[in-house]
């Protein structure tokens, strides 16, 4: 009898949450890190899991996990909601500040999608190496990964890869989110590459999802390569309830973009919606995680960059990446802009415009005054 070979696929689930700051939105307490471990640790035991990170990111908990069980797995995504949970009660004990604020519901409901926290999940077979990027922002929405993500995927200035590797001269192909509608939309690179910049330069609206191989490379299209999470906060609660902070997932190297051309988009620290109450934009500032400590009028914006080989399911590292002190310039750059960006005060473009304050205080002061207003 022929023995058939099943390839097993290695699933990274990235999902996070804020369950409670320390103090206020800076940091997150030890303690909550201790039980999400120690959780963690009893599913990788029991076999649930194939390996786990926990980390952090400002006033976010990263929970970083590998299985073979696929994406929107219910049973990871409760493991997921139940290490927030259990989290949230040592929260409340320690007064944490905004205890349990991401969760937006009292129950688990087999997904923890539309719930509060935020999930960028890949699933795929390992190549003879898989080099995997986990990029965990704080102060800031989806819309912030759109310019590096576009930059790593689809700007032969940032990743020369697009010109001189032939297994990357099919592009990629981009799935981008409308978060207003409720609809997605797939744009072939290059040859529709200007269509959906018109797009996703409107970063509060259009957010990129995920990134497949174009045609030719050694990677499959059927596989994504780059995932971000896309939930929306706001949208969710139908209020301010704290910004979204996302993470995103990047495999690397082979066919797709080398660690380092995965990495140069951050070099430039691009503006961003988020900063204090959600309501400024202001420069994302590339850092260690012990770094991702907002404090300047809770922030500036920040990013760190979490590498992984994955062996087996087994996430060898991680790398502190942006601890590398050529991200120093980069660093100084965007503590300018903040100084700069700061001394509009309340004024935009430091506000971020009307438009987009619609989940803010602002409304209640437009509906307060309203009735003082006269026509002209």
């Amino acid at each position: 009898m022929t023995e058939v070979s099943i390839c097993m696929k290695t699933t990274i689930s990235v999902i996070k949450a804020d369950i409670g700051g320390f103090p206020g939105h800076q940091d997150v307490h030890p303690e909550l890190i201790k039980v999400a471990k120690e959780m963690l640790a009893t599913a990788k035991k029991s076999g649930q899991l194939t390996d786990f990170f926990v980390g952090k990111c400002g006033d976010d908990l990263q929970l970083i996990m590998t299985h073979s069980k696929g994406v929107d797995c219910k049973e990871i995504h409760k493991l997921a909601w139940d290490t927030f949970v259990a989290g949230t009660e040592v929260a409340k004990r320690l007064k944490l500040y905004g205890a349990g604020q991401d969760l937006l519901s009292d129950a688990f409901s087999g997904n923890v999608k539309g719930m509060g926290p935020g999930v960028a999940e890949l699933e795929f077979e390992e190549r003879t190496s898989e080099p995997v990027i986990v990029f965990m922002m704080d102060k800031t929405d989806p819309g912030a990964f759109n310019l590096p993500v576009y930059r790593m995927f689809a700007d032969p200035f940032c990743t020369p890869g697009l010109v001189i590797d032939p297994s990357m001269q099919g592009g990629f192909h981009f799935e981008v989110y409308d978060t207003v509608e409720g609809r997605k939309i797939t744009f072939k690179t290059p040859e529709e590459m200007y269509s959906m910049l018109a797009f996703v330069g409107s970063r509060s609206r259009y957010v990129i999802k995920r990134v497949y191989p174009g045609p030719g490379n050694k990677v499959s299209e059927k596989e994504a390569v780059a995932c971000v999470s896309t939930e929306k906060l706001s949208q969710i609660a139908g209020q301010y309830v704290g910004k979204d902070d996302p993470v995103a997932i990047v495999r690397c190297q082979s066919g797709l973009p080398a660690v380092g051309e995965v990495l140069e988009p951050f070099s430039f620290p691009h503006l961003v919606a988020g900063w204090m109450r959600g309501s400024h934009q202001g420069p994302m500032m590339p850092c260690a995680m012990e770094q991702a400590t907002p404090t300047r009028l809770d922030g500036p914006p920040r990013v760190v960059a979490l590498g992984f080989q994955l062996a087996n399911g087994t996430l060898v590292g991680p790398a502190d990446i942006f601890k590398d002190v050529s991200y120093d310039y980069t660093r100084q750059k965007a503590n300018e802009i903040a100084e700069y960006m700061r001394r509009h005060g309340p004024f935009e473009p430091h506000r971020l415009p009307e438009e987009d304050l619609e989940y803010t205080n602002l409304p209640k002061l437009q509906e307060k005054f309203k009735g003082r207003f006269t026509k002209i």
